[in-house]
């Protein structure tokens, strides 16, 4: 399914450049390309108990929170929507089915890249586009970075502030470059943007082609292909009108189409056949889509996405959607050229078969069609990729980067991004607890260190609530658990039970283990308390919501993260995920640690200590719970993360629960324990720390989607069911 499982070795592994310019976002929190071995699909796709299996497991650990997001689509406004929507996740956190743990940013960095010059957004993919960074060819200094900043807040949404950017660096003597070199740290498995939800893919993709409609670097959504739409009165149907001229090319930049509507057709029904996991984006959105993708409905002319004309392409809704314009920056609604695909093999509808020997679309960079910024020229595996400036690009005179260039990192050196950002291989570089005091003895960090911005991403650790792998299914001799079956039957009882997921989330001490990477001092910075961002959306007007039978009315202005601390303490839950005095004064579910607390950790574990005991389980010294926690032992950060995780817990929980850490002895096994997983049923971990989720579009809905039943909702496969 979003983009977008994000995953965490992008915090540390992204060029600070990014995240400094806005929202970075990557693998989090999408379907994955990885492939189900025989026999693990004979124990899992195959058994004709799963899915009763996984929905009995759903309704009694997720039931409360499905029974009251059920009630959103009841709002009769949008403010009321948001407040049940915070009211919805809520519960979901007093599941305890995963514990947030931190977001993007909040980290030390020194970068040449200008602050607030990639395009900014919290949601979908355009925060990847980097063709209007500004990059010096010296760091810019921290003071200056400040300055720049500021100003930018000032003049968001007039337009100015990238013009303003490039006098005030020349004025303050920088001199800037038309290349950007910048670190990444997992290869696109393909280059269909279609075809894909992991953010691997797409963050590579999307500087190939351009959407309807992208937001510019203050924020504002801009015309890109469309040069203007209209929106009927009744809300249901949305018009654009398309540049006239703008070419397809190949990779070595031959013309071969003209863009025209019928490619955002096509490049619809393409994303519907091939259901690489975002589909579910458009379903209930645009007419017939749930119906074309269930197979109810197979003649795509039914479905709400029509060329008018060579120039006009129109999009009928099922209902009003206040987001809708949100969600043409994200891949789902990225053109295809028709003519193109097919060369490539491809076919529509009922014929569409990704496996056919002439298949070869999206394979690699040469077998798709460009019609953004940049053709890749070079795309070697964990080496380098390489983006050139697009020659028949529709606006090429307005970029300020033409080479874009991508090097690998597996973070095997923690030292590595540091050094190649001194020696120019790199243009940022997050500063880690290793590199951060190398700064300060080079004598760069008190001129040139920043704090990075957080963003919308959240990353989580899950909770398997029914394992059935104890290898990597594609490789079953990689990060293979010790568990006895005995103590697998215990863990998995014990991961049934509320009262112990919250006992765990409440036992780890996440400043500690944060801080493995970012430092004592910022420690705090990035730490999320909840699923969506607390301060993602707020009420537009006054609303009055039931909580626990009492009419609670909340004023115009509210967080998101106030609403939803109301629910749990009325629900007498002891999570703090909001903190009205954080953020000097305005509120925020970041930047303090509001779950951790052993001694909650133990009453929450006694109790589910006679639960358990009642069932025939016991826990004790002598019969801790072992629980599972894969890591990547080839990376030294997240090798001292995980042993963090292990002491503040078994510490917390006085020895009655055990973290048996499972060495991943590459990112590519890490990855294969869980990100790159299709089902539930393949999730090899009790514990999982690697993936998040970053938003699609402006709505929480965007965030709690994902946890829908049966197949719906992507992230419900970290938790070991559909």
């Amino acid at each position: 399914m979003k983009k977008k499982v994000v995953s965490a070795m992008l915090i540390v592994a992204m060029s600070a450049s990014l995240v400094g310019c806005g929202k970075g976002s990557a693998d989090a929190n999408t379907s994955s390309n990885a492939q189900t071995e025989e026999g693990t699909e004979s124990a899992g796709a195959s058994d004709a108990n799963y899915d009763a299996t996984s929905s009995e497991i759903y309704d009694a650990q997720l039931g409360d929170f499905y029974e009251a997001y059920q009630k959103v689509d009841d709002a009769s406004s949008v403010s009321e929507k948001y407040a049940l929507e915070a009211v919805a996740e809520a519960k979901l956190l007093e599941s305890g089915v995963m514990l947030p743990t931190r977001t993007r940013g909040g980290m030390y960095a020194i970068s040449r890249v200008a602050p607030r010059t990639v395009d900014y957004t919290l949601w979908g993919n355009d925060y990847e586009r980097f063709h209007q960074a500004l990059v010096a060819t010296d760091y810019i200094k921290a003071a200056d970075r400040a300055e720049m900043k500021a100003k930018w807040a000032e003049l968001k949404g007039t337009g100015t502030y990238e013009d303003w950017a490039k006098s005030y660096l020349q004025e303050k003597g920088y001199t800037l470059k038309d290349t950007y070199n910048y670190v990444y740290p997992s290869d696109p498995v393909t280059w269909d943007v279609l075809a894909t939800s992991l953010s691997a893919d797409s963050e590579a993709i999307i500087n190939t082609y351009d959407g309807l409609m992208e937001y510019d670097c203050e924020g504002t959504l801009q015309p890109a292909l469309a040069e203007s739409y209209e929106v009927s009165d009744d809300g249901l149907t949305y018009t654009f009108k398309l540049r006239e001229g703008v070419k397809w090319v190949d990779s070595q930049g031959r013309e071969v189409a003209d863009v025209t509507a019928d490619d955002f057709v096509a490049g619809m029904q393409h994303m519907m056949d091939a259901q690489g996991g975002l589909e579910y984006l458009v379903e209930g959105i645009i007419k017939n889509a749930s119906e074309y993708i269930d197979g109810s409905v197979t003649d795509f002319s039914q479905v709400g996405v029509k060329a008018v004309d060579d120039y006009t392409v129109e999009y009928d809704l099922e209902a009003p959607c206040t987001y809708f314009t949100t969600m043409l920056g994200y891949g789902v609604f990225a053109p295809m050229s028709r003519t193109y695909y097919e060369s490539q093999g491809g076919k529509f509808g009922q014929e569409y078969d990704s496996s056919a020997s002439d298949y070869t679309y999206g394979k690699d960079p040469n077998s798709i069609a460009y019609c953004g910024p940049y053709l890749v020229t070079n795309a070697t595996a964990k080496n380098t990729i390489v983006f050139q400036a697009n020659d028949s690009y529709w606006n090429k005179d307005n970029i300020n980067i033409k080479t874009l260039t991508w090097v690998y990192n597996d973070g095997t050196d923690v030292t590595k991004t540091y050094t190649d950002l001194k020696s120019g291989v790199l243009d940022g570089a997050n500063l880690n607890t290793s590199t951060i005091e190398t700064a300060k003895t080079d004598g760069l960090f008190d001129d040139y260190a920043y704090v990075t911005d957080t963003e919308a991403t959240s990353y989580m650790a899950f909770y398997n609530l029914n394992r059935a792998a104890f290898a990597n299914t594609n490789d079953d001799t990689t990060v293979v658990s010790s568990e006895t079956d005995e103590q697998k039957a215990q863990t998995n009882a014990a991961l049934q039970n509320v009262h112990f997921r919250r006992a765990i989330s409440f036992g780890v001490d996440r400043a500690s283990y944060n801080a493995q990477v970012t430092g004592e001092d910022l420690k705090y910075n990035s730490l999320r308390n909840g699923y969506t961002p607390g301060t993602f959306v707020s009420l537009d007007e006054d609303v009055t919501i039931d909580i626990n039978g009492e009419e609670t009315t909340f004023p115009a202005g509210t967080y998101y993260g106030e609403i939803e601390q109301a629910q749990i303490d009325a629900d007498g839950v002891k999570i703090k995920v909001w903190d009205s005095t954080a953020d000097e004064g305005n509120g925020s579910s970041d930047g303090f640690d509001g779950w951790y607390s052993p001694e909650n950790a133990m009453e929450e574990l006694n109790t589910a200590i006679d639960e358990l005991k009642a069932d025939g389980v016991t826990i004790d010294a002598d019969n801790p719970v072992v629980l599972d926690l894969p890591y990547a032992s080839n990376d030294e950060r997240y090798t001292n993360m995980a042993n963090a995780y292990k002491q503040s817990l078994e510490a917390s929980l006085e020895g009655l629960v055990k973290v048996n850490l499972v060495a991943a002895n590459s990112n590519d096994e890490w990855y294969y324990a869980g990100y790159y997983t299709s089902y539930g049923y393949e999730a090899n971990y009790d514990i999982y720390d690697l993936s998040g989720w970053g938003p699609d579009y402006g709505d929480p809905k965007t965030y709690l989607d994902t946890f829908l039943p049966d197949y719906a909702g992507y992230m419900v496969r970290t938790l070991g069911i559909f």
